[in-house]
């Protein structure tokens, strides 16, 4: 396959500490090399020297919606219908609030058992708050196309699976939430950056995700949000913050949602962390997304069948189907946690998801054959010598 994506330029784009095999782009992302330049300078330049000034001089009013729409591509959407700014959360419970109010005759949200337990926890403290009969349903997620009603107010689902890596067909279950007379919200979380996205040819209404995995944003990077240019000036921002405001600075003491995409907007943005961002999304003017993702999909494959005949022990946990998964790969093992730990401890970096899932993201843009073969000969050293079993290796760190 001919490729334009230089994948070693790429890799020297981030920071890789030696001796270490990162496979953890899909909780989050490395360091890019040169993000720390950009943020000390933006410090030094725009801070240190024009202060309170840079919301005008240097932009930083604007950073939301013009470092927004460098993402859209990524995800398949028109520029000016993406805003960043806010936690994942908090734009997940922006984007069901508006939804549920655009179909006020209707009181059921379905989503799948394999979403993110934050993003169903957002959605039952909706339903409590607003108090008026809504139901949170959640089925299997092979369940999901047959669980949509006449009844459905709202399809939420993510479209890659935190845990296994299963995959939704988003233009298909959004197209049967429509014929239902429902709306669809995706979060893609595990999506963004790391295989072709199109929520505009898939008809989703709202579409959220974060910016700290594949897009390497940095820890706390912040969320964006996508709206439907059809539902942009309909959608009302159940967070009225004063950012959203028509004219925030008015201060005028009654709301007046902003024009389109703008009214998504909560807080004050987080500028240090949109200035890490914005430097991050560089090296998608050196990558081809259809490249990422067929790297990605050798990578996987790879990976499996080393394990596989290598690691018997250990029981593929995400679908075999290449096209059926995103960008990781899971294996099931009872003591997951400890194996996961002695692999930490001896460079090879993914993480742990309870109750006994070993998780490994794949990003192309830093990784590639070298990495698989080297993290497959230490996980079957660590597995073939029992390496894991060590009390310290079970004992729970707070994030696994």
């Amino acid at each position: 396959m001919t490729r334009s994506t230089d994948f070693n330029a790429t890799r020297a784009r981030f920071h890789l500490p030696d001796g270490v095999t990162y496979l953890d782009g899909n909780s989050l992302g490395p360091l890019p090399v040169h993000a720390t330049e950009r943020v000390a300078a933006m410090m030094r330049e725009e801070w240190g020297e024009m202060l309170i000034t840079g919301w005008n001089r240097a932009g930083w009013m604007d950073a939301p919606r013009r470092v927004a729409d460098r993402i859209a591509p990524l995800i398949g959407a028109a520029p000016g219908t993406v805003v960043l700014g806010d936690t994942l959360s908090v734009k997940v419970y922006q984007a069901l609030a508006s939804a549920l109010e655009m179909r006020p005759g209707r009181r059921v949200i379905l989503s799948d058992s394999g979403n993110f337990p934050s993003d169903l926890y957002m959605a039952d403290g909706l339903v409590r708050t607003l108090d008026r009969g809504h139901e949170l349903r959640v089925v299997a997620p092979d369940a999901v196309a047959d669980a949509i009603t006449d009844e459905l107010a709202v399809l939420m689902l993510t479209e890659v699976d935190y845990r296994t890596g299963r995959r939704h067909d988003i233009a298909r279950l959004t197209e049967r939430a429509h014929a239902a007379g429902a709306l669809a919200i995706w979060d893609l979380a595990h999506s963004a950056g790391a295989l072709p996205v199109d929520v505009t040819g898939g008809r989703a209404d709202f579409a959220v995700g974060c910016t700290y995995k594949y897009l390497n944003g940095g820890p706390g990077a912040p969320a964006f949000i996508y709206v439907a240019p059809e539902h942009a000036e309909v959608a009302r921002p159940a967070l009225s913050g004063w950012l959203g405001h028509a004219a925030p600075f008015a201060f005028d003491l009654d709301y007046r949602a902003g024009r389109g995409i703008d009214r998504m907007r909560v807080g004050t943005p987080p500028i240090l962390q949109i200035a890490a961002l914005d430097a991050a999304l560089d090296v998608w003017d050196m990558a081809d997304m259809r490249d990422v993702r067929a790297r990605s999909i050798e990578l996987t494959q790879l990976f499996i069948a080393e394990v596989e005949a290598r690691c018997p022990d250990l029981a593929l946990h995400s679908p075999r189907d290449p096209e059926a998964r995103g960008s990781q790969v899971s294996f099931r093992h009872r003591e997951g946690y400890a194996i996961m730990q002695a692999l930490i401890a001896r460079g090879v970096i993914g993480d742990f998801r309870a109750p006994d899932v070993l998780r490994f993201g794949f990003t192309p843009l830093y990784i590639g054959e070298g990495d698989v073969m080297r993290a497959v000969a230490i996980l079957e050293d660590v597995m073939t010598n029992a390496l894991w079993d060590r009390d310290d290796y079970r004992r729970r760190a707070a994030v696994t």
